[in-house]
This record gives structure tokens, sequence and C-alpha cells, in this order.
């Protein structure tokens, strides 16, 4: 039996990077699947695919009223919800933050952040009745910090401390919360990055390096752990903040 059948996930920023990779896991897995992505391109490529059980809705997910929207299109579609994967994030700006304006400052917070609030605001109750669950993407630079990251590494920090507490909160009504932590993936916000870091010439040896398994991975690795996450073997997993990151965290390698 697959290990996601008859489940219906939501998921926000799924129509590329590890969003992507994780939409198609999650079909696979036997999933109904609910994409929000503000890149209206993306989700049209992607549900112009035809594929059973997918549906998706154009929207800001740091917008209230855009998630409010999604969530019951997605209800209207599939009837029910079962897990709700908070993966839509910015990386921009790289910079330190007394070169960060208050703009720059808020919109990463607003999507990174606040979308959590507006999906949990307007979802909860759903989850609650199938005893469901949350998946929120964070990343390793919320534990380690991030040179001329940190606005960026604010944001994920907040989401691990939000999700431990968010686990707690929901316990009682069967509802897991966890959250998934890649070092470096090879996403189009990684590239981005890359591409305003000085040394970009040498950023794909430099992201070779730092995971102690020796490569930077694609969205897949991460997509093959949210499948678990939201399966019913790891039924007894919650408040976690799941490493998948190679070894990145471990320390200084010759």
């Amino acid at each position: 039996m697959k290990q996601l059948a008859d489940k219906t996930i939501f998921i926000t920023g799924g129509a590329s990077g590890i969003g992507s990779a994780c939409v198609q896991a999650y079909l696979s897995a036997g999933a109904k699947v609910f994409v929000m992505d503000k890149d209206e391109q993306a989700l049209e490529r992607m549900l112009r695919t035809g594929v059973p059980g997918l549906g998706g809705f154009k929207g800001d997910v740091s917008k209230g009223p855009d998630v409010a929207a999604a969530l019951q299109h997605a209800l209207d579609l599939f009837g029910n919800l079962d897990s709700i994967h908070n993966n839509a994030g910015i990386s921009s700006p790289s910079k330190a933050i007394d070169d960060t304006t208050e703009d720059e400052w808020d919109l990463l917070m607003n999507v990174n952040l606040k979308s959590i609030y507006w999906t949990t605001k307007y979802g909860i109750s759903l989850l609650k009745k199938n005893k469901g669950n949350i998946l929120n993407t964070s990343s390793m630079t919320g534990e380690m910090g991030q040179s001329l990251h940190a606005v960026y590494t604010a944001s994920k920090g907040a989401i691990n401390a939000l999700t431990k507490s968010m686990a707690l909160d929901y316990a009682a009504a069967g509802v897991r919360v966890n959250a998934i932590a890649p070092a470096g993936v090879w996403t189009p916000l990684l590239r981005q990055w890359a591409d305003q870091q000085s040394d970009s010439a040498q950023i794909t040896t430099y992201l070779n390096e730092i995971h102690a398994l020796g490569y930077c991975p694609e969205g897949d690795v991460v997509a093959d752990v949210a499948v678990f996450l939201l399966s019913d073997a790891a039924r007894f997993v919650t408040g976690c903040i799941m490493p998948v990151s190679g070894g990145a965290e471990l320390g200084y390698k010759k």
C-alpha cells in the first residue's frame, strides 16, 4: 500500500524547487495534492500535466484572504484535508541586518513566517477533524546561522520554535506538527543566492563541501523525508525539526 494513499495534502509554494519535488513524491505515494503558488506560469505548467488528484490555486501566502480562498478551493475539490505543508519561502535579501530595508524585512517575514499563521488559522479545524498534521519547511540555517543572510535565518529559527509550540498546542487534538530542515539543496532560490555571492564561480564546490556526504542534492532527498513525516509511519513523531542535511551541521572535516 502506498504511504499516503487516501490522504489529501495542501502545499504552499509547490510549483517549483523543493515544493515541486514534494508534490511529485506525494502524488507517487498515493496522495491528492492541492498546490498554492503565486507563480502563475509555473503553477499552470504543473496543472497542465493532467495528473489525477492534482489541483491548484494562484495566490499570495502572505495574504490571509488568499490563503482562506485557496483552502476553500482545496476543500471544494477534494472534500477534506489531512495535511498542510507550509513550504513557500523566499531567501532574499542576502545581507547583514543593518543593510536590510524595512520593506525587505517585512516581505521575507510575511512570506516565510506569517504564512504559517494564515494556513493554521484557516486550516486547523479541518486537520482536527482527521487528526492530520502540519509540516513546515525550515532550514539548517535556523539552527546554525549564516553570514550575510540575517533575516532569512531569523525567519527559519522562528519557524523551528513555532513548530515546537504548535506541536504542543495541537497534540491533544491528535494533530502532529513537524519541520524539515535541509542545508543546501539545488533550487531556484539557492541558485539566486549563489548568484549574489562574490565568489559565485566557486559556489558549487563550496556547496558540495559543506555537506559531510560530499554533494549538494536536488529536492528529491527532502521530498522523500517529507513523505515519511506526513505518513502514518511517523504517527508518533511531533515537534521534530528533522535535518535532511547530509551532515552539514556536524562540524569541520578534513
